[in-house]
């Protein structure tokens, strides 16, 4: 956990929120969930609050499991490798376009009458794009024989749903894995930069 201080912060916020929800009662849930959605009506209201504020809630508090156990297979292992700066900017500049496109996505298909107008009020929120983001990056923490594997199992396992379902969210996730890919550059560490040493096991110094 100390190696990677952002990642469980980011959980243990999730926790609570999400222990928040489990305990609303009915009907103030879904206030929650809508406050803190990033879609068209509180992007136009309240953009800074939608963008913050959506990264730290999940629709449902029984996948928590689900989502720290990804936590620690995806964000945990690019935090120890990139640093919480660099881990950080990857999976906030993911988070942040992706939303913006995908929701500008959903503008021009309510103005084109593709979509009802409700859906600028629909609930969008949760941790994904940083997810699909981390999933990209680590792309170049794979051994090189495996790399290809991996990348192509990547971007299967988001493209397929995008070309299948052609939902905003699916294009979100899509924008975030290649996100993840254009970072390569902060994967190359500068020469005076140390690597970031493994954890030591207890009593070791």
């Amino acid at each position: 956990m100390r190696s990677s201080p952002g990642t469980h912060l980011w959980l243990a916020v999730i926790a609570v929120t999400s222990l928040t929800l489990a305990l609303s009662p009915a009907g103030l849930d879904t206030y929650f969930l809508h406050r803190n959605s990033s879609n068209l009506h509180q992007l136009a209201h309240h953009p800074v609050r939608a963008l913050l504020g959506s990264a730290f809630w999940i629709e449902d508090p029984a996948d928590l499991l689900l989502y720290a156990v990804l936590f620690e297979v995806l964000h945990a292992p690019v935090e120890r490798w990139l640093g919480t700066a660099r881990w950080l900017f990857t999976v906030a500049t993911a988070h942040i376009a992706a939303t913006l496109v995908s929701q500008q996505v959903v503008l021009l298909a309510i103005r084109d009458h593709d979509v009802p107008r409700s859906m600028a009020h629909v609930v969008d929120i949760g941790v994904s794009y940083g997810l699909a983001a981390s999933a990209g990056i680590l792309t170049y923490r794979i051994a090189r024989r495996w790399r290809p594997l991996y990348l192509a199992a990547a971007v299967a396992f988001f493209l397929v749903p995008l070309l299948a379902d052609r939902t905003y969210t699916d294009l979100g996730h899509a924008l975030s894995l290649a996100i993840g890919l254009a970072c390569y550059p902060l994967t190359r560490r500068p020469a005076h930069e140390k690597p970031v040493a493994p954890e030591q096991g207890p009593g070791a110094h």
